[in-house]
């Protein structure tokens, strides 16, 4: 496997990719389902945190933006709040978009539940994209912005915008531009021409038949690219890797799936294809592309929902490198080392504070802390915000003292201050698996819990109930030294 990845990444910045085809946007809905409806067999959820992410080909979309390539989104939507919201998504992840927004039609929206990392169900709204007028004008649209790819990718998940593919795929072979689809309907007619295909097991035999053996899936794959004189095909198969097979040469080869904990295979399929077209319009050839795209899709199973790899994420697992960086860091270190920690699939614990005076308190529920992770980053309030949270008396002592004394714990991985009065800006930027706070707080107070509820993190609370605290031990100290001063007159 190693010998087959390329030694190092492509410059995908070199890629211009026009992605066409189904646009949807992901909704999810997160919260406690603690209790059974009395009126049904089913959980009650208490929403309290929501997030909306663009689906399907807008998916696509940002996977090749956050690769660094360009992306340009075609497609149909309504002219609802969902388009604003995708338009606005994509804007902001840097892939231009151009949608074909239908006045009658509404935006397709997946709705799911998600409770304590688990999906409870799925509510589709959708309706199938199909008036005359919307698919003229999506072909316009198509034929102004295809000489400025290198690249064409058809996103089909059988929605209704590509019911007529054949334009799409020949007006982009006649200008000698590679097309790269990913396949949902059973009607491979509708593709012949394609550069390259990517099915998954499941739809491939729906085509071609069961598969018995790897022979049998060989034979019936060359078969399938010469009836429909399409070039490659990149079967997708779970667990068991991918298989690439040419129709050049008869050749075949076969790459296992990385041993790594599978949380969400949602939009697997749409990093995989982002991967592979952003790789090969840098040049890469199909098996070091293929080699990408399964390394890629090794890395966002491990996420929830609908996800995206980075460039740098990729090269930190291309390379296997691992992060030396440790102790007193700053935001711009901390965010690479998070990076390379969390591509190794490790656990990143969170917690923060002002840790004026280091107590028995502080050091218990840090141990506790730790142990529910592999990482553990403890962020402080810099010194101005120690003093407008606690007053001009305080800090006691300064970040750097405060830094160096967290950083000599042997249970503290990094150590980074921060200027704000709360770590949610921090906690958006870094995402950590698990937010911490001591036995003082309870989960309902603890600052930044709907943003890590959002992004299907947990919060915990942590350590024993220490009979002391950084102001109780002032406190102590300044009637000492009254006790002290009364004393001596």
């Amino acid at each position: 496997m190693q010998s087959i990845l390329p030694k190092k990444l492509p410059d995908f910045s070199q890629a211009s990719i026009l992605i066409i085809g189904d646009v949807m946007l992901d909704r999810y809905w997160f919260g406690k389902a603690l209790r059974i409806s009395p009126e049904a067999p089913v959980p009650i959820v208490t929403i309290d945190a929501n997030d909306d992410r663009p689906g399907g080909a807008g998916n696509v979309a940002l996977n090749i933006s956050a690769l660094g390539a360009k992306a340009t989104l075609i497609g149909i939507t309504g002219q609802d709040e969902a388009a604003t919201i995708l338009e606005e998504q994509l804007a902001a992840a840097g892939a231009k978009h151009d949608f074909v927004k239908h006045p009658t039609a509404h935006t397709i929206t997946k709705l799911r539940v998600i409770s304590r990392h688990q999906q409870l169900i799925r509510l589709d709204f959708e309706e199938k994209l199909l008036p005359v007028e919307s698919q003229r004008l999506l072909e316009e649209r198509y034929q102004a912005h295809v000489s400025q790819a290198n690249m064409v990718i058809l996103s089909d998940y059988n929605k209704g915008t590509l019911c007529n593919p054949q334009f799409f795929i020949q007006c982009a072979r006649e200008k000698h531009i590679p097309v790269l689809v990913d396949p949902k309907n059973r009607d491979f007619n509708l593709y012949r021409g394609a550069t390259l295909v990517t099915p998954n097991l499941k739809e491939f035999e729906d085509i071609v038949g069961p598969c018995h053996s790897e022979q049998d899936i060989l034979e019936k794959g060359q078969t399938l690219l010469a009836n429909y004189q399409i070039d490659m095909l990149l079967l997708t198969r779970g667990e068991q890797g991918m298989t690439l097979i040419c129709q050049q040469g008869g050749t075949a080869t076969h790459l296992p799936a990385y041993a790594r904990e599978v949380y969400d295979v949602t939009g697997a399929g749409d990093t995989v294809i982002a991967v592979l077209a952003a790789a090969l319009a840098t040049g890469a050839t199909a098996v070091h592309a293929t080699a990408l795209a399964n390394l890629a899709a090794s890395l966002v199973v491990a996420k929830l929902g609908a996800a995206t790899i980075s460039a740098p994420e990729l090269e930190v697992a291309l390379s296997g490198k691992t992060s030396d960086i440790s102790g007193v860091v700053n935001e711009e270190q901390l965010w690479l080392a998070v990076k390379t920690a969390r591509v190794q699939g490790k656990k990143i614990v969170f917690t923060n504070g002002c840790f004026d005076i280091l107590h028995a308190g502080h050091v218990a529920y840090l141990q506790d802390a730790k142990q529910l992770g592999d990482y553990l980053i403890v962020a402080i309030n810099d010194d101005a915000s120690v003093r407008r949270l606690k007053g001009s008396g305080r800090p006691i002592n300064n970040q750097e003292q405060r830094m160096a004394v967290l950083a000599g714990l042997g249970m503290v991985d990094w150590v980074v201050t921060f200027p704000d009065d709360t770590p949610e800006r921090l906690l958006k930027r870094m995402q950590p698996d698990i937010l911490v706070k001591g036995s003082d707080y309870s989960v309902d107070n603890v600052v930044g819990a709907d943003i890590v509820y959002a992004y299907g993190g947990e919060v915990r609370v942590v350590g024993p109930i220490a009979p002391v605290s950084t102001t109780a031990i002032i406190e102590s100290i300044k009637n000492s030294h009254h006790s002290q001063e009364e004393k001596t007159l």
